[in-house]
């Protein structure tokens, strides 16, 4: 089997494995029986995530992070705000598995156990990561840290509030959505108290000249 061949393989067991997750927990009896029901021998699921229900999880992540950039790209980012941009990101990565918010809430159950604390912390960050970059972020300096950092805190809170919103009647969640509004304007508030500091001393502080030679 090629490389691309395994990928397009592992989609399809991690895809329909997602029905049996809510019963099964993230088990390899939930992987095995979403195997069978594409047809495949039980095994073939072992055979395929050969690191065990570790790297199933890491990728379902990297498969979820495919499918929402997908979406991003039919969007018209780049008419939009930054604020506006994260928004649609984080919105966009929660709202496409909706659908599968209960296998979502027992795949953070596993993966918050204690021996799967670094795998969720470079998932998440991954994550993160393809959001700026599809928000259009290509910094290399701190910047590039700090932003994936602070969007990291942003995108773990509202997926937790997300999980405990029961949406409306139309199946969309308006309450999680003005949560990830509120918890952008406060990086946004972060991001711009350097400055607001920098004008405030420049209004207290007289300005300094360094060529002006000091009175005696």
């Amino acid at each position: 089997m090629t490389d691309e061949n395994l990928e397009l393989h592992r989609d399809q067991l991690v895809e329909a494995m997602l029905v049996h997750v809510p019963f099964d927990g993230w088990t390899w009896s939930a992987l095995e029986a979403g195997a069978e029901d594409l047809g495949h021998e039980a095994g073939d699921a072992r055979r395929a995530f050969a690191g065990g229900m570790g790297e199933a999880a890491d990728h379902f992540a990297r498969w979820s992070d495919r499918r929402m950039l997908a979406e991003l790209a039919a969007m018209d980012l780049e008419g939009m705000r930054i604020r506006d941009r994260i928004h649609a990101c984080v919105k966009t990565r929660l709202a496409m598995n909706a659908e599968n918010k209960e296998a979502m809430r027992r795949l953070l159950s596993f993966l918050a156990l204690p021996q799967n604390a670094g795998r969720l912390s470079k998932m998440t960050w991954r994550t993160c990561s393809e959001m700026w970059y599809a928000a259009g972020d290509n910094s290399t300096d701190w910047n590039h840290y700090s932003k994936r950092g602070l969007l990291a805190s942003v995108y773990s809170s509202t997926i937790l509030y997300w999980m405990v919103d029961e949406g409306d009647e139309n199946g969309d969640f308006p309450e999680t959505w003005g949560f990830l509004d509120r918890r952008i304007d406060d990086v946004l508030k972060t991001f711009s108290m350097p400055r607001r500091i920098k004008e405030r001393l420049g209004r207290l502080l007289p300005p300094v000249n360094p060529f002006r030679r000091p009175s005696a």
